[in-house]
């Protein structure tokens, strides 16, 4: 029963995998012969099996930018970078879809620390920081292992240093990927899908107006009551809007 049982987890798979390539290629095709709405649609039954990746996001922002849906298309780009922060041709995309945006709005400036954070340990995500901690802590207890069992005074040395130096490495990566792993779970960005969207100073319809935001804005998620989100933009300016305006990336 249990080699049964196996055999057909393992066709299931099979045909799950099958199925998804086939659905992949057919929307390629699709995409090829400008036909956007129905590569999307194949796209999404492949988003809905949970098969998703920074290429699947990357090609389903491609389609809703041929159509022009802003907002639709810097959210996948969007995605796509949060799965792979290195995926440069979303990344690129993405620059040239902020363009057809409406609000231009100007960033607060960033300090030193800031700015290394974004250019480069942010270019990693935590799944990848996390990596690297567990590649060197392998390397680490290998040079610990040489320095032991070397008998040369200048290679138990090198190979000491080299381990201190890799052990150093290893605590660093890991508090990258900690603080990673906390932002990315506890930071909520959004985008604005709603063609304006009017942002108030309290979570109620009586409280007054304070600026709009059009679609394709993204935003971060403050907080949440009822119907409202609490929203900060990038130049600081805080207000609450209908949780309906948006979809959170």
């Amino acid at each position: 029963m249990k080699n049964i049982f196996f055999l057909l987890l393992l066709a299931s798979s099979t045909f799950v995998a099958q199925t998804s390539t086939d659905l992949f290629d057919k929307a390629n095709a699709a995409y090829k012969e400008t036909k956007y709405q129905e590569a999307i649609d194949l796209y999404i039954q492949i988003e809905e099996q949970n098969l998703v990746s920074s290429t699947l996001y990357y090609n389903l922002g491609n389609c809703y930018y041929k159509l022009n849906k802003v907002a639709n298309t810097i959210y996948y780009y969007e995605k796509a970078l949060l799965l792979n922060p290195l995926n440069s041709d979303a990344r690129n995309n993405l620059e040239f879809a902020k363009r057809m945006t409406i609000d231009r709005i100007e960033e607060l400036p960033k300090s030193f620390s800031q700015r290394l954070e974004i250019n480069y340990i942010q270019k990693f995500s935590y799944n990848q920081w996390a990596l690297i901690t567990v590649i060197c802590s392998f390397l680490t207890a290998f040079l610990f292992l040489l320095f032991y069992f070397s008998r040369a005074s200048h290679k138990k040395r090198a190979y000491f240093l080299s381990s201190v130096l890799l052990l150093i490495l290893c605590v660093v990566s890991t508090t990258i990927t900690y603080n990673q792993y906390h932002s990315s779970t506890n930071t909520k960005f959004a985008i604005i899908f709603a063609s304006k969207v009017v942002v108030k100073n309290a979570p109620t319809d009586t409280a007054s107006e304070i600026f709009t935001l059009h679609e394709g804005t993204k935003i971060n998620v403050l907080d949440a009551v009822d119907t409202w989100k609490k929203i900060r933009l990038v130049d600081g300016k805080i207000g609450w809007i209908s949780a309906d305006a948006l979809k959170e990336i």
